[in-house]
C-alpha cells in the first residue's frame, strides 16, 4: 500500500512538475512575438536547469539503488530539455550584455554539474555515499532554484506590478513543492523532501504578492467605458470651444 501511494504521488508530482517546467512557454511565446526579452531574467531558468541535471543524476542507477527513483529521472530529463530550450530562446533575443551574462552563468552551471558527476562516480564507491553527496549539492541547488524568483519578487514589490512574474509559474511551483515533499516523506528520503520545505513558503509568498498587486492593477486600471466617457467629454469640450470661437468671430465681423 505504501509503495503504491508513493508511486501515485510520484506520478502526480511528475505531472505537476511538467506543468511547472512548461509554464514559461507562455512567457517565451511573448518574447518570440516581440523579438525582445524586455525585463525578463534568465537566472531562474539556468538555476532550474542545474536542479534538473543534478536530480536526474541523483535518480539514475549510478547514484540511487537501481530505479528506485525512476519518477525523479523522467521528469528531470524532460525538465532539462525544456530549460535548455528557454535558455536558447533567451540567448537568441537578448541584448549583448544579457547574452554574455546568461552564457557565463550557464557555462559555470554545466561545469559544476560535470565535476559533481565525476566525483560521485569515481570517488565514492557505494550508493549511500553517492546519494548523500549528490543529494546535498542538489539540496543547495534546489534552495537556489526556489530563491531565484526572489529577484522577480523584488521587482514586483518595487514596481507594484506582476507583469514579469507569471502566475502559472508561481502556482505550479507551490503545487510541485507540496507533492514532492509528500513523495520524499513517503520514500523516507530527507534529501528529496528537504528542498521543498524551502520551496513551499516561497511559493506561498509569490502567490500572495500576485494576489495583492494583480488586484491593485485591476482596480487602478481604467475600464474601457471610463475611457470612452472621458473621450466623449473631451470631444464635447472641444466642440464648445470651437463654437465659442466661431461666435466670437461672427460678432466681430458684424460690428
Amino acid at each position: 500500500m505504501g509503495d503504491r501511494l508513493r508511486l501515485a504521488v510520484g506520478v502526480i508530482g511528475n505531472a505537476s512538475s511538467l506543468l511547472l517546467y512548461a509554464a514559461p512557454i507562455l512567457t517565451f511565446s511573448k518574447v518570440i512575438k516581440k523579438r525582445s526579452t524586455e525585463e525578463f531574467s534568465c537566472i531562474p531558468y539556468i538555476v532550474a536547469l542545474s536542479n534538473c541535471l543534478l536530480y536526474a543524476w541523483y535518480g539514475s542507477p549510478v547514484v540511487s539503488y537501481r530505479w528506485e527513483n525512476f519518477p525523479v529521472v523522467t521528469i528531470n530529463g524532460l525538465g532539462i530539455i525544456l530549460e535548455l530550450s528557454f535558455i536558447f530562446i533567451y540567448l537568441w533575443f537578448a541584448q549583448t550584455k544579457g547574452k554574455i551574462k546568461a552564457g557565463v552563468i550557464a557555462t559555470i552551471v554545466i561545469l559544476l554539474f560535470s565535476i559533481t558527476a565525476i566525483i560521485s562516480t569515481f570517488v565514492f564507491h557505494d550508493h549511500h555515499h553517492r546519494k548523500v553527496f549528490v543529494g546535498t549539492i542538489g539540496l543547495l541547488c534546489s534552495v537556489s532554484m526556489y530563491a531565484a524568483p526572489l529577484v522577480v519578487v523584488k521587482q514586483v514589490i518595487m514596481t507594484k506590478s506582476v507583469e514579469f512574474m507569471p502566475f502559472y509559474l508561481s502556482f505550479f511551483s507551490f503545487l510541485t513543492s507540496v507533492l514532492w515533499l509528500a513523495y520524499g516523506l513517503l520514500s523516507h528520503d530527507l534529501l528529496l523532501a528537504s528542498p521543498n520545505l524551502v520551496g513551499l513558503p516561497l511559493g506561498i509568498l509569490q502567490l500572495g504578492l500576485y494576489c495583492k498587486y494583480n488586484k491593485r492593477v485591476s482596480t487602478e486600471a481604467p475600464s474601457k467605458w471610463d475611457l470612452e466617457q472621458n473621450n466623449n467629454e473631451e470631444f464635447k469640450q472641444m466642440q464648445l470651444l470651437t463654437n465659442e470661437n466661431i461666435n466670437g468671430k461672427e460678432l466681430k465681423n458684424t460690428a
